[in-house]
């Protein structure tokens, strides 16, 4: 497939791997889009894993409401749901890097029946990122708070995006420079732009409706050089998981995916090799 709808909207998805295998759906986060995987799945696809990675709500060209209630927490996890249907899939292993690792989060919690394991990188438990609010994880967040006004935020990103400023910033936090080079072009977009701010803009009305605790085998996977991201949720998060956890502390920056490929390969292989298999 290369694409699935929910109501009015389309979203783009890239499918690869084995048609048969079990699948694992992975979920990208800020500023990136579905490619940011693209290193990981050499190792999966051997393995003999199927993976959909779809370009999410306001990213793909035909998903992107313009107003910040479509994309509340219960909206995103639903979109994968939807992914799921389309694929015939009644569940699957999700993974999830920096956004896309709230909705596993959020999924995990709201649907535990669709999800056979669940694999956050970077990401902690929402609660546990409430709860170091304040011991300093506030600091580290400011930018969510920007993120809140109207317009300046498109307008400072896409700044970025023409000087050619976003691209060298995330390069320098080890992102390959063709991948910084294709998601800082994304972010040309206007629509892209306020597609992808609008996540944040969403997170006051998420906040209400509060991610609970996880009963689905779980991997979290930390790096101590995370700069948005600091030890304080990172070591909260396993009060949330009453399942089989495992929390991995690796050396690096925020953007593994793009940065440790090889490495988040062997650690979501870890996990979804633990659980049962999964049947379409």
């Amino acid at each position: 497939m290369d694409s699935f709808r929910r109501g009015p909207y389309t979203f783009d998805v890239i499918d690869r791997g084995p048609a048969d295998g079990e699948a694992i759906v992975l979920l990208h986060g800020f500023p990136q889009d579905a490619q940011s995987f693209d290193g990981m799945l050499p190792a999966l696809h051997a393995a003999g894993y199927r993976t959909l990675a779809p370009l999410q709500r306001g990213y793909s060209p035909g998903a992107r409401p313009t107003e910040r209630s479509a994309y509340k927490g219960g909206e995103l996890a639903d979109d994968i749901i939807a992914l799921l249907d389309g694929a015939g899939l009644k569940s699957a292993h999700i993974v999830g890097h920096d956004w896309g690792g709230g909705v596993a989060w959020g999924l995990a919690y709201r649907r535990p029946e669709r999800v056979r394991s669940l694999v956050s990188i970077s990401t902690p438990h929402p609660q546990a990122l409430v709860k170091a609010a304040p011991k300093g994880q506030i600091f580290r967040s400011w930018y969510m708070f920007a993120f809140q006004l109207p317009w300046a935020p498109e307008a400072f990103i896409g700044l970025g995006a023409r000087r050619g400023e976003l691209a060298k910033n995330l390069e320098k936090q080890g992102v390959p420079a063709e991948a910084a080079a294709r998601y800082q072009e994304r972010m040309l977009d206007p629509l892209t732009r306020r597609g992808s701010i609008n996540w944040y803009r969403g997170l006051p009305l998420s906040l209400k409706e509060p991610v609970g605790r996880i009963t689905v085998p779980t991997t979290y996977i930390w790096s101590n050089g995370d700069t948005f991201l600091g030890r304080a949720a990172a070591e909260l998060t396993a009060r949330y998981v009453s399942a089989d956890y495992r929390f991995a502390e690796i050396d690096g920056g925020h953007f593994l995916p793009d940065d440790q490929p090889d490495l988040m390969a062997e650690l979501v292989l870890e996990r979804v090799r633990s659980a049962a298999p999964v049947r379409a």
